[in-house]
């Protein structure tokens, strides 16, 4: 009888909604793989630094020279402090700022047609969803697993 009710008490209870407490590196993980493409596009503008510059230029950018390695540097300082945790919340505003004319100027898919439509569709959507991964960080913090959350209890 007690293996019954034991049963009956596991298949009644209500299914748990996991957390940061119950999966503490999940936010961890996000974290990581949104900081990626933050961190390798600034580094790869650094290697390729004409490249990337005659790219902005053909897409009319103005003032690349001052753009360029304003860009660089916000997508590797950024993505670093995403990735750490460390003053996430400011940085995660700030790619997501930084995403809005990245977005409409390079991945202006409604100016083509056929298959490169597609393809800067695809781009466009794919910047607005690492959007509503940073708009997470902005409002939920970074996690239990961060430079922010040791601070916080170190002063506790």
């Amino acid at each position: 009888m007690a293996h019954i009710t034991a049963t009956h008490a596991t298949i009644t209870r209500p299914l748990a909604v996991p957390t940061t407490a119950t999966i503490p590196l999940a936010p961890l993980a996000g974290r990581i793989l949104l900081a990626t493409i933050f961190i390798l596009s600034g580094l790869t503008k650094f290697t390729d630094w004409q490249g990337t510059a005659n790219y902005m230029a053909s897409h009319g950018v103005p003032l690349v020279a001052v753009l360029l390695p304003l860009a660089a540097i916000i997508e590797v300082a950024g993505g670093l402090a995403v990735l750490l945790g460390s003053q996430s919340r400011p940085a995660a505003m700030m790619l997501f700022m930084f995403l809005i004319p990245t977005t409409l100027v390079f991945h202006a898919f409604w100016a083509y047609e056929g298959d490169e439509y597609v393809n800067q569709l695809h781009h466009f959507l794919k910047n607005l969803a690492i959007m509503g991964g940073l708009a997470l960080i902005i409002g939920l913090g970074p996690g239990p697993v961060s430079v922010d959350e040791w601070r916080r209890r170190r002063r506790i």
